[in-house]
């Protein structure tokens, strides 16, 4: 039996989880801290639940030389971000490429108990996505193309029906009835690296799609002041936002325009890791989007210019934090942006401090200075500590 203490993120009541058999079991609650004054009580939530990893470790999913073995150890690596769960993300490519990359998660899955716990689904970012400059961001433009129902099928054939999110541009005509019949087939349509007008995101939306990628970013470098697909977007009740929130991505000011107008329930937190996250700075050849540079300051671009990012290489613990620095939103919103809300647009799970609940729980501590993220003591998944160790009173 393994037994977690600290205080609730969301209530800050002191308690201790009993885990057996992978679930919560019982849970007691303390009365009063059994800490030492000179000691923080850490805190516990529920394990992070990430909708966007292209890669870690120098690793990228979209790789026609990826592994069962590669997708075990990128899955493994999550564990000491907190992310008990994540969607491995397929992003704009050749057909085989895209066929080799799905169908060696889904055959990962099915192999390795450790990927399968991990892995509810997949992400599919394009290739429907805009060829146009800006838009497109670093995705090939030689392989951005219009959407394709029987390119598709195959495709999610090739992942064993686990693609969850498809992300496209809803510009392309026809695009209203593949969207509908992807919505039919269980997939979660999002609008993402679009040049859309604004009745396009709207057919969109009225077909089906229910988010929007990382919104602000896969974006035009200038906009028409309004309207445009931005303002389109935030604007849609029936959208849900995910955000970068790794302080690159988007500016603070941005963040918290975003965050107010959309509302909290309807904002997700992603990473966007690429495979060079998790590496030190330096330049990198041949990557999914070709060739990029990690800059000192974690920013990842497009080699030799600096306007176009290329991914992110800050986990879901940094969005966290800024997003609390950013926006006036509290500790529990911030963690559930990270975690519950991602695993409900999913359907899928996380811990909850209930008798039953998967026991996927992070035990963490909070920054104690601006720029730093939240600290990850330990992560249990399934009951079992897979990252860190557990604080246990002395007492």
């Amino acid at each position: 039996m393994v037994r977690i203490t600290g205080r609730r993120y969301d209530t800050r009541e002191v308690v201790t989880i009993h885990c057996v058999d992978g679930c919560v079991s019982e849970i007691d609650r303390h009365a009063d801290d059994p800490v030492p004054a000179a000691r923080e009580l850490p805190w516990i939530g529920p394990g992070l639940v990430d909708l966007q990893v292209n890669g870690f470790g120098g690793q990228e999913f979209t790789d026609p030389g990826l592994t069962v073995e590669h997708v075990l150890q990128i899955s493994l690596q999550m564990d000491a971000d907190g992310v008990t769960r994540y969607l491995p993300t397929a992003t704009t490519n050749g057909f085989d490429v895209l066929v080799h990359t799905l169908s060696t998660i889904a055959a990962a899955c099915l192999a390795s108990p450790e990927v399968a716990s991990r892995v509810p689904g997949i992400h599919l970012e394009g290739p429907y996505l805009s060829p146009h400059e800006g838009p497109r961001g670093a995705h090939p433009r030689a392989h951005c193309r219009t959407p394709d129902w029987e390119e598709f099928s195959r495709l999610q054939q090739a992942a064993q029906g686990r693609i969850r999110i498809l992300t496209l541009s809803p510009e392309y005509e026809g695009v209203t009835q593949f969207i509908r019949r992807a919505v039919d087939s269980g997939v979660l349509v999002a609008i993402g690296h679009t040049s859309a007008d604004s009745a396009q995101i709207r057919a969109a939306v009225d077909a089906g799609a229910s988010m929007s990628t990382h919104l602000g970013n896969g974006a035009h470098g200038q906009l028409r002041r309004h309207p445009n697909y931005i303002w389109d977007q935030l604007a849609e009740d029936r959208l849900v936002a995910s955000l970068i929130v790794d302080g690159h991505h988007l500016p603070a000011e941005v963040v918290k325009s975003f965050v107010r107008g959309k509302t909290v329930q309807r904002c997700v937190l992603v990473s966007d890791m690429v495979g060079m996250a998790g590496m030190p700075p330096g330049r990198y050849a041949n990557t999914a989007v070709g060739d990029i540079e990690l800059l000192d300051d974690g920013r990842i671009v497009v080699a030799d210019q600096t306007q176009y990012l290329a991914g992110a290489s800050l986990p879901l613990t940094v969005g966290i934090a800024n997003l609390m620095r950013f926006t006036d939103v509290d500790l529990p919103t911030a963690i559930d942006l990270a975690s519950k809300r991602p695993a409900d647009l999913i359907a899928t799970t996380t811990g909850t401090f209930e008798r039953g609940s998967p026991a996927d729980f992070i035990q963490f501590s909070l920054p104690q200075s601006s720029g730093e993220r939240i600290k990850i003591e330990a992560t249990v998944k399934h009951g079992e500590v897979v990252y860190g160790s557990l604080w246990e009173s002395t007492e």
